[in-house]
């Protein structure tokens, strides 16, 4: 077996034979008598190193790759299928206050949860996102904030940034300091990232005047399509290779084959040029040939052949590519391409993807979200409450599902009338379908069970 070694691999095992401590007395040794040694998998097949992979890498990635914009986009769109609402208190009453009313008014003027969703997105392809506060406070961004007044109307709006945009520009080295290996100072610069005419924000930023995005609220971790890069890597691979073989047939560029005693003369008279230019007329007539399926072709002494490009089927390849992307992200197969083989699988499917983006909200997004709850408060934009999300439960069953229970609840009383007894009354059935009880005054009970006379 031939085994080739890269450039980094070739440089440690010469050192390793110029060293007297292992007993090596060439390359060559090593590969025979290393047991543990192991192929650098990535040079193998063409995939970046970890340490190479930056936010460069992840960016076009999401924004060239229609499968890694989907898993992004989707997770995004499905977390926040509604929008939340800002509550004074857990045990808040159904009716809206005022201070809701004022801050849900606010919020829609600003669309402050559409640029925390913003956020969202981009702190999945990224390692963070950045959320920066624009203060009426009459104060620079590289200024901490104090107090803002004007209540509510003091934040004048949020700016959702890339971790690309928004990267810290130093950091706190005391280790006595409350905010020891915190960032010091961030750089915002709107055109880091796909630079447009009119993107010509660019100032320093005090960590009180932005808001870490992210799982543990650092700016350190990973983004959440490193775990499947080489997969979504294969896919376009596999998706460019059958895209390139199925245009080389269907261009179907030919090969001359002269036979012995073509006339090579002969033939340029024909196409009425010099010998020496022959070749770029047969070209010139090739190339009108392929351009054109009803013109003609006619070579003398020359016979056209075609060389098709053979592929495999690519749908095994793909499935095995596109199932390590859903497993790693992780997003049911079904929901990421679409595929639909059975309603039972698509629905235990769409319950799954339900529950992982609950739990997606009640870790990382509310979370987040009340941190920067938090810093209004604490700034006097917002009063002191016990403040609450208050945000649709995305497990809830529909209301096809609640009528189908409630269709359950009433057989199971039809059947239970024959024994003269109902277990469900009709407002509980109401309930349970999603409606008001009928009466709300005169709460239902269950019928009284005749007696043996009927009476």
């Amino acid at each position: 077996m031939t085994v080739q070694l890269n450039n980094q691999q070739m440089a440690t095992a010469r050192r390793i034979v110029n060293s007297t401590n292992y007993g090596f007395t060439s390359v060559t040794d090593i590969m025979r008598q290393s047991a543990n040694f192991k192929h650098d998998i990535g040079y193998d097949f063409g995939y970046p190193k970890t340490e190479e992979l930056s936010f460069e890498y992840f960016y076009q990635m999401w924004r060239r790759h229609g499968i890694a914009r989907a898993l992004v986009e989707k997770t995004t769109g499905k977390t926040w299928q509604d929008l939340p609402a800002l509550k004074e208190s857990a045990k808040g009453a159904t009716e809206e206050t005022r201070v809701e009313r004022e801050i849900r008014q606010h919020f829609e003027d600003i669309r402050f949860w559409q640029q925390l969703q913003e956020a969202d997105m981009r702190s999945m392809v990224g390692k963070y996102a950045g959320v920066i506060f624009q203060l009426g406070d009459g104060r620079q961004y590289n200024e901490p904030v104090e107090r803002v007044p004007g209540g509510i109307q003091g934040l004048v709006s949020v700016i959702p940034a890339w971790e690309g945009q928004l990267e810290p520009s130093s950091w706190n080295g005391d280790p006595l300091s409350p905010n020891y290996g915190k960032p010091e100072m961030f750089r915002f610069n709107e055109s880091s990232v796909d630079p447009e005419e009119g993107k010509v924000r660019s100032f320093t930023v005090h960590p009180d005047r932005c808001f870490v995005w992210s799982r543990d609220g650092t700016t350190f971790g990973d983004s959440k399509l490193e775990p499947c890069y080489n997969a979504l890597i294969d896919l376009e691979k596999i998706r460019g290779s059958g895209g390139e073989g199925f245009w080389k047939n269907a261009k179907a560029q030919p090969v001359l084959q002269a036979s012995p005693d073509v006339d090579f003369t002969q033939l340029a008279s024909m196409l009425g040029v010099e010998l020496d230019g022959l070749a770029d007329a047969l070209d010139e007539v090739m190339g009108k040939w392929s351009k054109g399926f009803d013109d003609s072709l006619v070579l003398q002494g020359m016979e056209a052949k075609t060389l098709p490009v053979r592929l495999p089927d690519p749908e095994q390849f793909f499935n095995v590519a596109i199932q390590e992307v859903a497993a790693a992200w992780p997003i049911p197969q079904k929901t990421l391409v679409g595929m639909q083989t059975g309603e039972r699988a698509s629905t235990e499917d769409a319950r799954e993807w339900a529950q992982t983006n609950m739990s997606r909200r009640t870790n990382l997004v509310v979370p987040n979200i009340m941190g920067i709850v938090g810093r209004l408060e604490s700034w006097g934009v917002f009063p002191e409450r016990d403040w609450h999300i208050e945000w649709p439960d995305l497990t809830a069953p529909t209301l096809s599902e609640k009528l189908e229970i409630g269709e359950r609840m009433a057989k199971i009383n039809q059947a239970m009338f024959a024994t003269g007894e109902a277990v469900f009354t009709d407002d509980e059935i109401r309930e349970v379908a999603g409606y008001e009880q009928l009466n709300p005054d005169e709460p239902s009970e269950l019928p009284e069970p005749e007696d043996e006379d009927g009476a």
